[in-house]
């Protein structure tokens, strides 16, 4: 088992990774009757594809060897309704200078071949923009 998610009332849930312990909270946003005081469930996927982009390029960039701490994505996640579901994802990478042309083109095609990248319904509308040395 990956994890356990426990519903804790008023539209939150409790979400435990189970071999860290480790724990975070989702709630239903505020246009859909819920609290709007954390992550609702569909701005984990959304987040996850920005994580999982950078986790991919970190292990690839070790490879060559080439550090990216302190990149940053910044994610949008637009809803559409009947059925509501997610339409498109925006994701801003803000990557570091000095990166040669080379590992760029590299590290921009292993991002955009993550598995949750793959894992999401082809109808949903991926933006993804690389912003290199900013």
């Amino acid at each position: 088992m990956t994890s356990k998610v426990t519903y804790t009332g008023n539209l939150r849930t409790s979400c435990e990774h189970l071999a860290s312990g480790n724990k975070f909270i989702t709630d239903a946003p505020v246009d859909n009757n819920g609290l709007g005081q954390a992550f609702s469930p569909t701005d984990t996927i959304a987040t996850g594809l920005a994580s999982c982009m950078l986790t991919v390029m970190g292990i690839k960039a070790s490879s060559f060897p080439l550090e990216l701490n302190g990149s940053y994505a910044e994610v949008t996640k637009h809803m559409a309704p009947d059925p509501r579901r997610i339409s498109k994802i925006e994701v801003e990478l803000h990557m570091p200078a000095g990166v040669s042309d080379k590992h760029r083109k590299i590290l921009e095609r292993t991002a955009n071949t993550c598995p949750v990248h793959y894992s999401i319904h082809p109808d949903i509308e991926r933006i993804i923009n690389f912003h290199w040395g900013a």
